[in-house]
């Protein structure tokens, strides 16, 4: 392990940046707001957002490349709201600058009589899903937007899911019931309407076919449909059809207190197990001002990178199935149990163990786990290698898979791609490496990156990055600290149990963390973590209660699916199915 260094990407303004907005916009910045992960956050009138948005694309120092994220929040029953503008309904931009090292966010207040607001997805193509998403769960209208059409629910629900007046439980709605006159309808609903997504029925020399690849079919990975736009073979163009697995993640977190919303964080990308609890519980941990001992930072690194290799296991089992080679998902499930075997004897369950706590984590690393971990060790490298040899030169593997769904660096910020899929392309940047969280700083690792950005380059970036995991895990085991497994903060949420039965008020307090949470401050935070599929984050606004007033899941395949017709077109359907399983990722990740 080496000396730690400080890294913090958002921990004041640019210099540059500050003075160029104030250059140009200071006229039409509404407000400057504060915020508790130090993100500069700007308010602007919708219609200023586009050439802010420009600006900061393009002429600022440093500029933002990618925009990683567009949500809304519904205010209208939030209290704590000093110092931000009159809005009933805000929508909120997040841009990364890789160049720069930092984050930034735009908020647009509007009222809830006039929900209008520019689309930008001129500027960047990534915009087109997130809009739609927005306008889905909030009713927002995105002028310009080239099918503002429903994305995650079915077509023919009604109302918007995260308006504060819409039920959060179905049992403040009446009984569900399907007529037949229902379920016909909500049959014709889900026909493919080419003509809907721009597209013609035939060219001047044949007529198009358009094929249905899924939503039930073992090659898109889950609940997920293409409808395919083809001349013979080849495909001229794809319109990705998803939602099928959507399951209100983010309205849940609206009714489950800020302690019993750990569970359902695990259900995003239920590969990366307790990965999943570590963006959430560090925002939390940051909106509380609770600073967890070294202990817990090395053990949640040690629990994630197991998850990560377990993850790209089956990625790389289920790749090498899709092109045609069905060995090698058999022998890398057997690792991938040997794991899990080690990951239950600490946490006590396997995929899901919603283990990271509000401070800490569940319990202390049990007896003996020096010695299971340690077997890990052992066992995996030779694995590994001996895997290159079987899947990664395989010459039929490289011939379906080299050169095939390429794309470049700045396509992949023009898509919000990040990940693998970025490093694959020959770009160098790893949330862990240059924003490093949770003790990352400490550990030597290297960034794999190649070069084509291909469906062969994302595979061998991710088979290294399990060298890589195996060198993080190790370290671990080596200087693994002393100290107590939970932080001693009034909301640590629950605190440690080994005084509750010493004295009353200790055991009332455990009981009353357990059952309604902690009361977290009034704020707003953003925290992400390099995830199995790619940068996960949570944005969590609190207004000051047991329970979070907006929770925003920001997943890597949700970005990652979109770009799909961009790197197939001209392909074959064969292509595309390597295409696809290239991606990795998770229908609940996207879904939600």
């Amino acid at each position: 392990m080496k000396t730690a260094v400080n890294t913090s990407a958002n921990s004041e303004f640019a210099p540059n940046l500050l003075v160029g907005l104030r250059e140009e916009f200071e006229q039409r910045i509404l407000a400057w707001q504060t915020t508790s992960d130090n993100m500069p956050t700007i308010w602007v009138d919708r219609k200023d957002l586009t050439s802010i948005l420009i600006y900061l694309r393009d002429k600022a120092e440093p500029r933002f490349e990618m925009l990683f994220d567009i949500t809304a929040i519904d205010e209208r029953v939030r209290v704590h709201r000093l110092g931000q503008p009159e809005s009933e309904f805000s929508v909120v931009y997040h841009l990364m600058s890789f160049s720069g090292n930092r984050d930034f966010r735009i908020k647009v207040p509007l009222m809830d009589a006039d929900l209008n607001i520019p689309s930008v997805v001129s500027l960047w193509p990534s915009a087109n899903w997130y809009e739609r998403e927005t306008w889905d769960m909030f009713g927002i209208n995105f002028e310009g937007h080239p099918n503002l059409y429903r994305i995650v629910l079915p077509p023919t629900w009604e109302g918007h899911a995260l308006r504060k007046e819409h039920p959060a439980r179905a049992t403040e709605m009446e009984p569900f019931s399907l007529e037949d006159e229902k379920a016909e309808e909500e049959q014709n609903a889900l026909l493919f309407n080419p003509e809907e997504w721009g597209m013609k029925r035939e060219s001047e020399n044949s007529e198009f076919m358009f094929l249905n690849l899924g939503p039930n079919h073992p090659s898109v990975h889950g609940a997920f449909r293409i409808a395919v736009q083809l001349d013979g073979e080849i495909l001229v163009d794809a319109v990705p059809d998803i939602g099928y697995h959507h399951r209100g993640a983010e309205k849940m977190g609206e009714r489950q207190s800020w302690h019993t919303y750990i569970p359902y964080t695990d259900r995003i990308d239920y590969l990366g197990g307790v990965m999943n609890n570590l963006p959430y519980v560090m925002a939390v941990e940051k909106m509380a001002g609770i600073e967890v001992p070294e202990r817990v930072k090395t053990i949640r690194i040690m629990l994630a990178e197991m998850f990560r290799i377990c993850s790209h296991l089956l990625f790389y089992g289920t790749f090498a199935q899709d092109v045609g080679q069905l060995s090698p998902i058999f022998y890398m499930f057997v690792e991938r149990e040997r794991i899990f075997n080690i990951i239950e004897s600490i946490c006590g369950a396997r995929m899901h163990p919603g283990w990271f706590r509000i401070g800490g984590v569940a319990q202390d690393l049990p007896e003996g786990w020096e010695s299971r971990v340690r077997e890990l060790l052992d066992f995996m490298p030779p694995r590994i290698d001996e895997y290159d040899k079987m899947v990664l030169n395989n010459g039929i593997l490289k011939r379906r898979t080299q050169g095939v769904g390429a794309y470049s660096t700045q396509q992949a910020f023009d898509w919000g791609v990040t990940g693998a899929g970025l490093r694959a392309t020959g770009f160098e940047w790893d949330f862990r490496k240059n924003r490093p969280y949770s003790g990352y700083e400490n550990f030597e690792f290297d960034v794999p990156i190649a070069v084509n950005g291909d469906c062969y380059d994302r595979c061998a970036v991710r088979v290294e990055e399990m060298r890589q995991s195996l060198r993080i895990i190790k370290q671990c085991v080596d200087n693994m600290p002393s100290g107590h497994y939970k932080a001693d903060h009034p909301l640590t949420t629950p605190p440690r149990k080994e005084k509750t039965m010493e004295d009353i008020e200790t055991l009332i307090n455990h009981f009353l963390s357990v059952s309604w949470g902690p009361v977290i401050p009034p704020t707003e935070v953003t925290m992400a973590i390099e995830g199995t599929k790619g940068i996960n984050s949570y944005y969590l606004v609190s207004d000051g209660s047991t329970t979070s007033y907006r929770t925003r899941i920001r997943t890597p395949s949700f970005a990652h699916l979109q770009m799909i017709p961009e790197i197939s077109r001209g392909f074959m359907v064969a292509d595309l199915i390597a295409i696809i399983a290239s991606i990795d990722f998770v229908m609940a990740d996207v879904d939600r």
